[in-house]
């Protein structure tokens, strides 16, 4: 795999209910986080601005915005998020979404990462929804199909990091969230990792949201993770 420094493997999500918050946050964390996630919650807060003053400051920003729709679509939003100058963008693991927003990529250094399922979900609630595969075979077949798309990453489960690393292959970016320090809350989390088993099972990137935005000292649990992340790597 190739080399990251593991500063730019922690990735904190700033899913926080307002631009002036995730700024404050931002500010406080200084240079302990160079990546930040901006996702659905603070995007419709008028995050997509702030995206860009944070790229055009030198962090990396990851655009968590699940692209799914119709071809077109995907395709002109793609391009929209493209200028903005991120570094990843998600879009769900489906065949014609991902070669939509490949194609639309053009001379962009945009990264796409593909949302395998997502883990607040398990096998039953898989069921319920009416796949006919459970949480294993549903990733490996996404990630399967991601790779034929031409997509750069994968969204998943620390817990099918190592599976998934030996079905794709070192160059394919594994992104993790449900990422949890050992004596850390589960939330609304069901596959969970701390960061050193996720970054030893193959992990690229970790998503790391309230064990950092909600500590009493956020710059040093960000610290903490990097040095854990170091360890492992």
């Amino acid at each position: 795999m190739p080399h990251i420094d593991p500063r730019d493997r922690l990735i904190v999500a700033l899913d926080l209910p307002s631009v002036s918050a995730a700024e404050s946050m931002v500010a406080r964390l200084g240079d302990a986080v160079s990546f930040y996630k901006i996702g659905m919650e603070l995007t419709y807060g008028g995050g997509l601005g702030l995206a860009r003053e944070l790229a055009q400051a030198g962090k990396k920003i990851f655009l968590d915005l699940k692209l799914h729709d119709i071809p077109n679509t995907v395709a002109r939003a793609t391009e929209q998020v493209a200028d903005l100058g991120a570094t990843f963008l998600t879009i769900h693991a489906y065949p014609q979404t991902m070669r939509a927003a490949r194609g639309a990529l053009g001379g962009s250094t945009l990264q796409l990462l593909a949302v395998t399922v997502m883990t607040s979900y398990d096998d039953a609630d898989l069921k319920e929804a009416g796949y006919a595969f459970g949480v294993k075979d549903l990733v490996a077949r996404r990630a399967r199909q991601a790779q034929e798309a031409g997509v750069h990453g994968l969204i998943l489960s620390a817990e099918e990091a190592a599976d998934m690393r030996a079905l794709v292959g070192p160059d394919m970016l594994l992104v993790t969230p449900g990422i949890r320090m050992a004596d850390g809350v589960v939330g609304d989390q069901k596959r969970v990792m701390t960061p050193g088993r996720a970054i030893a099972a193959g992990a690229n990137h970790l998503v790391v949201g309230r064990p950092v935005t909600q500590a009493p000292d956020p710059v040093a649990a960000a610290r903490a993770i990097v040095a854990e992340i170091a360890g492992a790597a």
